[in-house]
């Protein structure tokens, strides 16, 4: 078979090196944002993978099949028109299932559930949530890849949820299992044991259609990608190739009508519609700890069964979207059949993630932590509603920019703060680093200056700031927290 893998920024060249493993492959590989690191290079020339400049040129070419990420500016239709129409298009996404498909006939086999996970916002979270809740897991998220036993394995700190290193996590948690052998196909024998009882792949624009169960946490900005040709819900809806899918009540409505519901359950907050599968209800938020009840109805199970239930939870939910969360998480758990209590325990457990979503204590201060390098401004709104109306809160908004896709549109997170404080003048929104001097500058232009934001550069000097006026603060900040971590 021949190949074609597009872009080697995200995760490309991991897939190359896969396919080449098979002798009986030819594999191509087009740098399309020309970042091909040296090393990478050299590693993909030493495994024969043929990089080329001119797509055309593989017109002449039988049993084609382009393997091309979601964002990229090309998309089928142009690669069908720039080549011939007669390629296999996949996604970097569904090429990862390509490939693992050996790892995936053993997982059925031993009955090892796989979640996948995607979304807007939400996503590490409810991998968290589930880590809590599920055996053993294997892990990948934003913060990193693992092992959760007894004794917690990194296996990976620094790594992007690119669908690719699905497949790095999958290899680096079978070397532990076995570290002298490889994990590579040798024949029909596939040689790594699973040293997990459960896997949770968090991963970005879509699902590789691996999952037992798919959780689609929400849409709350359907930003474009692919240079406009596409959108995030576009992308997203991926996700319905898994076996079963949770998805967000309003989300589902919204943009994906088109399912088929019968492998399809929803989640919702204080909802009355009778279709929703599961509700959050009788919510008491504190900062700490959150009490409510979760009230389930016909509720699919990935054994085709259909279960009705109702039970008492506590767990960290400060804000309506920690709420959410903990419900995407839930129903994914229900949709496993696994046991009330144990998931009863996993959301007490749950006490929030450092890097996410927490609470620390700093003297007599409280300091709430929205930390994420994805922030946006629905976002940012959620997070202010929970202190908003309290006057002993400095709100603290800033980060970096570079670090995601999707940036954050300025124009509207100032009409934002300008609601916010229009509602309430005491409120004190303290902006910092590169997104706060671009939001500042842009309120110094205009006709209502906002008197109580001010404009702090570093994020240590708003956090003293806050802390010498004897103030919580409430800290939402773009980026990813091993940077806020070396403060």
């Amino acid at each position: 078979m021949n190949y074609l893998v597009v872009d080697m920024t995200h995760g490309g060249v991991k897939l190359c090196l896969k396919l080449s493993k098979d002798k009986e492959n030819t594999v191509y590989g087009y740098d399309i944002y020309h970042s091909l690191k040296q090393s990478d290079l050299k590693e993909i020339e030493s495994n024969n993978i043929k990089l080329i400049e001119n797509i055309g040129n593989l017109k002449n070419l039988n049993l084609l099949s382009v393997i091309s990420p979601v964002h990229c500016r090309l998309q089928e239709e142009n690669y069908k028109e720039q080549i011939n129409k007669n390629i296999t298009y996949y996604t970097h996404h569904s090429g990862v299932k390509l490939i693992l498909k050996t790892w995936l006939n053993k997982m059925n086999k031993s009955n090892i559930p796989i979640i996948e996970i995607t979304g807007v916002k939400g996503k590490t979270t409810t991998s968290f949530i589930l880590k809590e809740i599920l055996p053993n897991p294997l892990l990948l998220s934003s913060l990193g890849s693992y092992i959760f036993k007894e004794d917690p394995i990194i296996l990976k700190k620094n790594i992007s949820i690119t669908p690719a290193n699905i497949i790095e996590t999958i290899d680096m948690a079978g070397k532990i299992a076995n570290p002298k052998c490889s994990l590579d196909m040798d024949g029909n024998k596939f040689k790594d044991e699973i040293n997990y009882e459960s896997a949770i792949f968090e991963s970005s624009l879509g699902a590789c259609g691996i999952g037992d169960i798919g959780i689609l946490t929400n849409i709350i900005e359907d930003y474009p990608i692919a240079k406009g040709k596409s959108s995030a819900s576009i992308a997203k809806e991926q996700i319905f190739n898994c076996k079963l899918v949770v998805c967000e009540y309003n989300t589902l409505k919204q943009y994906y009508k088109k399912f088929n519901e019968d492998k399809i359950n929803t989640f919702a907050i204080n909802n009355d519609n009778s279709d929703v599968n599961l509700i959050g209800k009788n919510i008491k938020y504190g900062l700490n700890k959150t009490s409510f009840t979760i009230e389930y109805n016909n509720l699919k199970t990935i054994n085709g069964n259909l279960i009705s239930g109702n039970f008492n939870v506590v767990s960290f939910a400060p804000g309506p979207h920690h709420i959410l969360n903990i419900l995407a998480a839930t129903t994914g758990a229900l949709s496993l059949e696994i046991e009330e209590k144990v998931i009863i325990n996993g959301l007490s457990n749950f006490k929030g993630i450092e890097g996410r979503s927490s609470i620390r204590k700093i003297d007599n201060s409280t300091i709430i932590e929205e930390i994420n390098p994805g922030l946006n401004t629905s976002s940012i709104e959620k997070s202010i509603e929970m202190v908003e109306e309290d006057n002993d809160y400095n709100i603290i908004i800033g980060g970096k920019y570079g670090i995601t896709c999707e940036e954050i549109e300025e124009d509207k997170l100032i009409k934002l703060i300008g609601s916010k404080i229009l509602k309430n003048p005491h409120l004190k929104i303290i902006l910092v680093d590169e997104l706060g001097h671009s939001i500042k500058r842009k309120i110094n232009n205009l006709d209502s200056k906002f008197e109580s934001t001010i404009y702090i550069q570093e994020l240590d000097q708003a956090i003293e700031y806050s802390l010498k006026n004897n103030k919580n603060i409430l800290l939402i900040y773009r980026s990813n927290y091993s940077q806020v971590n070396k403060r």
